[in-house]
């Protein structure tokens, strides 16, 4: 087993016991745990110090699953996630499957289908989808690399993956859109 699937099967590992993970995403490095685990994402909040009032990112690994974390998917979406250029989470109206606390307070979810290698690879193996927010202090700089995370979020969450350290990416928050149920769009953050 390389580095690479060890990492994968460690940090699934932690997310199954509700642990919350340190990870590299498709754009920024993360903050993770288990999104259909209400007291992992509790514990998410209070790492990043978070008011649980907002919401998350839902991570999985392909659009034929939004159909078992959402009410309606609305044809748009398909269209979105097969087109964007550069990885886009999108807000739909109402989700289900998935712990109440990832929900916005209105009862919608900001899910993203990854395509990201390792995010994908763990998101499969783990089995569920996984909650995720940027990994600093609310408030704070977002950081763009492993290199300026926090200590204290670094000393916080239960497993940190042990690859990509060194490697410094062009990484940029997603791209956010909010889809109504009638097609109707609004850009979040570009």
């Amino acid at each position: 087993m390389n580095q690479f699937e060890a990492e994968v099967r460690n940090a699934s590992e932690a997310l199954r016991k509700g642990k919350v993970i340190l990870y590299p995403t498709d754009t920024i490095w993360g903050l993770g745990c288990d999104a259909t685990n209400a007291r992992a994402v509790e514990r998410l909040f209070r790492i990043k110090r978070r008011k649980d009032a907002h919401s998350l990112i839902a991570l999985i690994e392909s659009s034929s699953r939004l159909s078992h974390y959402l009410y309606e998917v609305p044809p748009m979406a398909l269209d979105l996630i097969t087109f964007a250029a550069n990885p886009i989470s999108i807000v739909y109206p109402r989700g289900r499957n998935m712990a109440k606390n990832v929900f916005a307070p209105d009862g919608s979810v900001c899910i993203r289908v990854t395509n990201d290698p390792f995010c994908s690879s763990l998101v499969k193996h783990f089995g569920k989808p996984i909650a995720s927010t940027s990994a600093n202090i609310s408030g704070e700089n977002t950081p763009l690399f492993y290199g300026q995370i926090s200590n204290e979020i670094i000393k916080g969450v239960d497993y940190v993956v042990g690859i990509y350290h060194n490697e410094i990416k062009a990484a940029k928050a997603t791209s956010i859109i909010k889809l109504e149920s009638d097609g109707q769009f609004t850009v979040l953050r570009a």
